[in-house]
C-alpha cells in the first residue's frame, strides 16, 4: 500500500500471470480499479470507478461470501468415485417396458439416468415417466458398484 499525498491510498498487486491490478482509494471515498494485462506497462488496459459499497461487495465476492468453490482435493475424490456409463437395455431386462419411476432405478440401484439414446433421438434429463425400451442406450451416473449392478440388470443378468 502506498500513500498518494493529498489524494488517498494506492494498493496494487501482480498476479501469477504477470498482470497487475491497482486500486486507488480517494479521501472522498471514490475508488478506481485499474487492470494491466502486462504489469510492466504504464497505461492500464481497463479501468472502472467504484463506489465504497461496490468495492465492499466485490471484496465480499473475492472472500467467498456468496459462493465457495469446491476444494480441488474433494473434487478429485468425487471424480474417482462417480462414473458415467452408457448401457444398452436388453429385451431380457426387468427394466424394459416400464418407466423410470416404475422401475425405481435410483432407489434400487443408486444410479441416475441422465440421458437416453433411442434410435436417432436423444432424451436429455428424462422425466421419471419415460418408458424404457429394449435397445435404448441409457446414460447413467453413479458409483462404480452401483453402475455394475445397473449394467447386470440392463443386460437381464440380474433382478432389480
Amino acid at each position: 500500500m502506498a500513500d498518494l499525498p493529498g489524494m488517498g491510498k494506492k494498493i496494487s498487486f501482480t498476479t501469477a500471470e504477470n498482470s497487475m491490478i491497482v486500486l486507488i482509494i480517494h479521501h472522498t471515498g471514490k475508488r478506481e480499479l485499474y487492470f494491466f494485462y502486462d504489469a510492466d506497462e504504464d497505461e492500464a488496459d481497463f479501468s472502472i470507478d467504484l463506489t465504497a459499497e461496490e468495492t465492499r461487495e466485490l471484496g465480499a465476492q473475492f472472500l467467498g461470501a456468496v459462493y465457495q468453490p469446491v476444494d480441488a482435493d474433494k473434487m478429485q475424490l468425487l471424480k474417482s468415485q462417480i462414473v458415467t456409463e452408457w448401457v444398452k437395455l436388453d429385451k431380457k431386462s426387468a427394466f424394459a417396458g416400464k418407466s423410470i419411476a416404475e422401475n425405481e432405478i435410483r432407489k434400487k440401484t443408486g444410479v441416475s439416468i441422465v440421458g437416453i439414446f433411442r434410435s436417432e433421438d436423444v432424451i436429455a434429463s428424462p422425466d421419471i415417466d419415460v418408458v424404457l425400451q429394449p435397445g435404448d442406450t441409457l446414460m447413467a451416473i453413479g458409483k462404480h458398484d452401483a453402475i455394475a449392478k445397473f449394467e447386470q440388470i440392463c443386460k437381464g443378468e440380474a433382478a432389480p
